[in-house]
């Protein structure tokens, strides 16, 4: 209890002080950044009309089926990876050439190669948040203790049998820090998406709110983008926690 208590006096100072600048002494204009309770009634507005409802849900739907394909593809190869010396000099050149290429440089291949809508989205998803899981992944498996993997080999286990019982759920929680970092990178590379290639979702909105000027909408748009990632950054947490030896 403590530990919430202390945590709230940040964003509740954040609130009183930028309360006080643009309510009380009207030091800074509605214009350049809205009041609390300007993007309160934007809030009740959003809700109200269900538009925040389905923007979010869009948004989270496309975060969840980029972040499974990423998933899918990034844990084996991670897992490959840190158990094949041959397998990571035959993709780390690949790898490294395409992790650093920022996801929104994909977007208009992405535009290009599916049109606007869901597909392109999960693409630039997946882009952005393949790479965390699969090095996380390969990391935790490179990190597993070679006590575990001496005593599986004296007990009479082959590599199949090592790789599957040992070296997988001694990676788990490094398998979760991915995915817990992959969510991050998914949200804000969807957003992006969203600005350039969607007509819905949380992106859409901050992006057209912005254009009319209606300030206190974007705000409530990207407050319920953050709302959303402290979401999935707890339940990643309490996975972690459940999945470490």
């Amino acid at each position: 209890m403590r530990k919430i208590w202390i945590s709230l006096i940040l964003p509740v100072s954040v609130v009183v002080i930028w309360a006080i600048l643009t309510t009380f002494t009207g030091l800074i204009p509605s214009y350049f950044l809205p009041s609390p309770s300007a993007v309160l009634k934007s809030f009740e507005a959003l809700l109200m009309n269900g538009q925040l409802i389905t923007d979010a849900s869009l948004t989270l739907l496309r975060v969840v089926l980029g972040l499974t394909v990423s998933a899918l593809i990034g844990i084996p190869l991670g897992i490959l990876m840190g158990w094949s010396k041959t397998f990571q000099d035959f993709t780390s050149l690949t790898i490294g050439i395409l992790r650093p290429i920022p996801p929104i440089a994909w977007i208009p291949f992405a535009i290009l190669w599916f049109g606007v809508g869901l597909e392109s989205a999960i693409f630039i998803i997946f882009v952005g948040s393949v790479f965390p899981i699969l090095i996380n992944t390969m990391d935790g498996v490179k990190r597993v203790d070679k006590v575990l993997l001496e005593s599986a080999y004296t007990l009479g286990a082959d590599q199949m049998q090592t790789l599957r019982k040992v070296v997988v759920p001694a990676s788990l929680p490094s398998i979760v820090t991915g995915l817990k970092v992959g969510v991050g990178v998914g949200l804000m590379c969807t957003v992006a998406a969203e600005m350039i290639g969607s007509n819905n979702g949380l992106g859409y909105l901050i992006f057209t709110s912005t254009s009319m000027l209606d300030t206190g909408s974007a705000i409530v748009g990207m407050l319920t983008i953050g709302v959303i990632g402290l979401g999935a950054d707890y339940l990643f947490s309490r996975v972690e926690k459940e999945v470490s030896w």
